[in-house]
């Protein structure tokens, strides 16, 4: 989604439209900490999430060059000075828009976290820049969320966010602000997400638990399985897992048997 906002022109520098935006399976998972969150920010949003904000910015500015140093102290700076809303626009929300030329897109969900926490954006500013946001900077808001809003008035964006099919915002969604205010019945169809769309479930945070002996998610993992074993399609390791805690005596759905591309019928299967 294209919004309006714009910032200034950068000497020497042209950005890459859509090079921050392009959906994509979420990254392997690497054991870690802030260290990994910064390195690979897209696919860390649960250790971004989980970060607090001046651990944050150490290991952030330990791994950015010079130039970016510099960037970011001001916008943290002018965030800081003029939180909240001046205006039609914030100097702080085009210095969200610009994070990706002036930090690099492994670094930028992780500038634009500790600006956010920096302007002390309530959840109408960060509702604003979601909805006017790229998908970059839409990852980045729901990484934010445990830090600035304690309640559950930013659920819409969490809401929003999984009904896409794109899986490094879908990992960004279910983060820690998820776990503590999705309620039962939106957190299963959450889980059930991330399996469709192949988002690893140790992303979702708090993921033990939530589902230990959750019978109605054990219930929908079984059809889930079910279906995918009736269609001749495997079982995600990942559905075992989560099926696992849900209830630990459950026997693991049997695979399915090895099938060509075209069932008996001569029909695609």
């Amino acid at each position: 989604m294209t919004h309006p906002r714009t910032s200034p022109a950068i000497p020497g520098a042209e950005a890459s439209p859509g090079a921050e935006d392009k959906p994509d399976k979420v990254a392997p998972a690497r054991d870690g900490g802030p260290a990994d969150a910064v390195g690979q920010s897209a696919g860390q949003g649960t250790t971004l999430a989980l970060t607090p904000p001046t651990e944050l910015r150490v290991h952030l500015t330990a791994r950015l060059d010079a130039a970016a140093r510099n960037w970011l102290h001001r916008a943290l700076e002018e965030a800081a000075a003029k939180p909240g809303t001046h205006g039609p626009i914030s100097v702080w929300e085009l210095r969200i828009a610009e994070a990706g030329r002036r930090c690099g897109p492994d670094h930028a969900d992780a500038a634009r976290v500790l600006i956010l926490n920096a302007a002390r954006a309530d959840a109408d500013a960060l509702t604003r820049v979601y909805f006017q946001g790229t998908a970059a900077e839409r990852r980045a808001v729901l990484h934010a969320l445990p830090h600035l809003v304690p309640g559950p008035e930013a659920l819409p964006l969490v809401e929003d966010a999984l009904r896409t099919n794109d899986t490094r915002l879908l990992a960004a969604a279910v983060g820690p602000y998820s776990a503590r205010h999705l309620d039962s019945h939106q957190w299963r169809h959450a889980v059930l997400k991330c399996l469709f769309t192949g988002v690893p479930v140790h992303r979702v945070a708090d993921l033990d638990r939530r589902a230990r002996r959750d019978a109605e998610l054990a219930r929908m993992l079984g059809d889930y399985a079910a279906e995918r074993t009736a269609a001749g399609r495997s079982v995600p390791e990942d559905l075992h897992r989560v099926l696992t805690l849900t209830d630990p005596t459950a026997t693991p759905p049997e695979p399915a048997a090895e099938r060509g591309t075209r069932g008996t019928d001569g029909k695609e299967s």
